[in-house]
């Protein structure tokens, strides 16, 4: 059928509008609804027990409306044996506990975290048990270490029990009362291995800490029975561990393990050394010899064998040779670990006789 020059004119008219509101929606969606296109960031993140310390690993990962701080940079620094027991340090007694921390310059307080072994039980409860060394913190002290930058004190050690079951458990609570988290000790198995967590510049911290010299099995935590983390059976500290790294970037591991006077590492703790970084530690701090032992890069993880004494009597040169390990991580990862040298210049007085940096 042919259409008549009205009706074609009509239909133009009609076609012209149709195509003007089709248009106009077309031109609206551009202007206010992109087309959906994935965003993808790139983002440095901490190695993992498959990666070295020392590597850095990028991802890419989706955008999403809730967005990850950036990560800056971390240093961290761990000493050995801490002991604030007045009547085996008077000089704490006649100076004050903050002259313990008076000869390192205010280190602690300029670094991100600080990690200590506490040779003492931080507790006035209990009765000293039959054994040839008790040491009592003097809980007065704990505040004094905070203020001095400690964060972190391991009580996974061989005079955190000194006064009875009682005392290692309330000993827990002062230190975590003073400001200072407390690991490697605690009232059954699994609260004396959880670690402490700390977020700091955009990285989450995990610090595991473990008791290797024990005067009897009964110093070890059970499910019903308080005490140090157990820091011999290996099975055990590898499952501690893997439970930090899976909720942590960076895993440090603080541990009182070596035998006593000796320099060098006991074969034995390298075994255990080696299955935690498998299992993904990334840092590890040890003490208890009374000497400075080596500080070495194993698997890629930075390892201080032992640290030696910080705050403690200056029985001998040897005895008062320590050191600060200070590791340093960049915002990609990349990890530089080194020894600050130091040395105890009087009864419970360390103080840095080197550079500090690596």
């Amino acid at each position: 059928m042919r259409l008549s020059s009205v009706s074609r004119a009509i239909v133009v008219v009609i076609c012209g509008v149709l195509l003007g509101i089709a248009a106009f929606g077309f031109s609206r969606r551009d202007e206010t609804t992109p087309l959906a296109v994935p965003n993808t960031t790139t983002t440095s993140v901490a190695p993992t027990s498959s990666s070295a310390a020392t590597t850095s690993v990028m991802t890419t990962r989706p955008t999403t409306t809730t967005t990850q701080p950036p990560r800056g940079s971390l240093v961290i620094h761990g000493v050995g044996d801490v002991n604030t027991d007045t009547g085996y340090i008077p000089a704490l007694a006649d100076n004050g506990h903050a002259y313990a921390w008076r000869g390192l310059d205010g280190l602690f307080l300029d670094d991100d975290l600080t990690i200590i072994n506490l040779e003492c039980t931080p507790s006035d409860l209990g009765e000293p048990l039959n054994k040839e060394f008790i040491f009592r913190c003097d809980t007065a002290s704990l505040p004094v270490m905070e203020s001095a930058g400690v964060d972190v004190a391991n009580l996974g050690n061989n005079h955190s029990g000194d006064h009875g079951k009682e005392a290692l458990v309330d000993g827990r609570a002062q230190v975590e009362a003073a400001g200072i988290l407390p690991v490697g000790a605690g009232e059954n198995a699994a609260e004396a291995a959880l670690p402490a967590v700390v977020d700091v510049n955009g990285w989450t911290v995990a610090v595991v800490g473990f008791g290797g010299i024990y005067p009897s099995l009964d110093w070890f935590a059970t499910s019903e029975r308080p005490g140090m983390a157990d820091g011999d059976t290996i099975e055990s500290m590898v499952d501690a561990v893997r439970a930090a790294d899976d909720i942590a970037d960076l895993v440090i591991v603080t541990i009182h393990w070596g035998v006593e006077l000796d320099t060098e590492p006991d074969p034995e703790d390298r075994r255990r050394a080696e299955a935690m970084i498998e299992a993904g530690a990334d840092v590890i701090f040890g003490h208890h010899a009374h000497r400075l032992q080596p500080l070495e890069v194993v698997d890629g993880v930075p390892v201080a064998w032992n640290l030696g004494n910080f705050v403690w009597p200056d029985f001998s040169v040897p005895g008062s040779t320590t050191a600060i390990a200070r590791i340093e991580v960049s915002p990609e990862g990349e990890m530089k670990s080194c020894l600050i040298p130091a040395f105890i210049s009087a009864p419970g007085r360390p103080e840095i006789t080197g550079d500090v940096g690596c």
